[in-house]
């Protein structure tokens, strides 16, 4: 955890070597991983749309290097991000860019998720939102064709459980429509404006047709919402940040998810910045790495919060003091937890052993 480790690291794996890793990305939100050039292009068309000046700036949906909000703050973020993708074309745009950002940054398997919204000022319906994002991933296979992308529709707490039922009756539907795109389902949102029992019944027809379920639990130390929800036994956990009872969280929570081995999508640089861990050394990671639980290395929302997922393994790397095969086999582990069969997991990982030889100690 000292700086000395951190640094030994950096000298024995250079930035590099992180870009170079074959990736797998399971925990993004669209919206949330807009990159500041692609946020200019929202604000440049809203500004020629509606003919005057776009009161919206790009630094006011990211949070720079350095910096930390609440995760109230943050939350308000996506308010401000949500004027600028208010139509499907907005959606089309962003979605198809975050892949292609994605796909630069050597990542293999994308899942993609995002709660679908109506707008009646630009005609939009839900419909229409998933419609976009779906013909975006199509698009994104000409120009980033070294990515498969998988999505997820969100539900948010804030919308209540009647739009959540919506969101899982719309989930059904595309399950089958989009021919395996569309594969779980998320809630997320701020934990402090529902009851989570109030979302168990959407998450329950969800499993019961054939959805996955990837649920934000515990990004804040709530026992009964934890509770509630990893009774579900979800088929990943997001953020899990005070389940174990040093962050507030309790044993019974803790033998929960080793019992069932639920893995968890960490993400490192959202938690810090969000001030719901107080440093990368802090970071409920190693709680958990050193049980050797599954762990997922993941952004959250890469552009709100200026990171990528091979700077996520970097900082990762030197925090932890981790060697280049621990970092291999988290990346290559984490491919038995997509939400996929075994057909494509079995072609990921020959993937990734062929990679290995051009990768692995590396003389940079």
């Amino acid at each position: 955890m000292a700086d000395t480790a951190g640094k030994f690291a950096e000298e024995k794996m250079p930035f590099n070597f992180f870009k170079k890793v074959p990736k797998i990305e399971l925990h993004a939100h669209i919206n949330g991983s807009i990159s500041a050039e692609t946020i200019e292009k929202l604000i440049k068309r809203k500004s020629d749309k509606v003919k005057e000046n776009c009161l919206v700036s790009k630094w006011q949906t990211t949070i720079q290097k350095g910096d930390k909000r609440d995760l109230d703050e943050c939350l308000t973020m996506f308010g401000i991000i949500y004027q600028l993708v208010d139509d499907t074309d907005a959606v089309f745009l962003v979605t198809k860019s975050v892949i292609e950002d994605f796909e630069q940054d050597n990542v293999k398997y994308l899942e993609l998720r995002s709660t679908p919204r109506a707008n009646p000022e630009t005609g939009m319906t839900k419909q229409l939102y998933v419609d976009a994002v779906l013909a975006a991933i199509e698009e994104a296979k000409k120009t980033a064709p070294n990515i498969i992308v998988r999505f997820i529709l969100a539900i948010n707490r804030k919308l209540g459980p009647d739009d959540a039922l919506d969101t899982v009756h719309l989930a059904i539907q595309y399950k089958e429509k989009a021919k395996g795109i569309v594969v779980g389902l998320d809630l997320s949102g701020d934990p402090s404006t529902q009851d989570s029992n109030n979302f168990v019944a959407a998450l329950k027809l969800a499993r019961e047709n054939g959805l996955k379920l990837a649920l934000h639990i515990a990004e804040v130390p709530d026992l009964k919402e934890a509770r509630v929800l990893l009774n579900l036994i979800p088929d990943r956990i997001g953020h899990g940040t005070c389940i174990h009872p040093e962050n507030g969280g309790a044993e019974d929570l803790v033998n929960i998810v080793e019992e069932h081995s639920i893995p968890i999508e960490l993400c490192l640089t959202s938690n810090v910045k969000t001030k719901t861990v107080p440093s990368y050394a802090d970071h409920h990671m190693s709680y958990w790495y050193n049980k050797q639980h599954p762990c997922i290395v993941c952004t959250d929302d890469k552009g709100v919060f200026s990171t990528t997922l091979s700077e996520e393994y970097s900082v990762m790397a030197r925090t932890f003091n981790l060697t280049e095969e621990q970092v291999w086999n988290l990346s290559f582990m984490s491919i038995d937890h997509i939400f996929e069969g075994e057909a494509l997991k079995n072609y990921l990982k020959e993937l990734w052993k062929k990679e290995k030889g051009k990768v692995m100690f590396l003389d940079n």
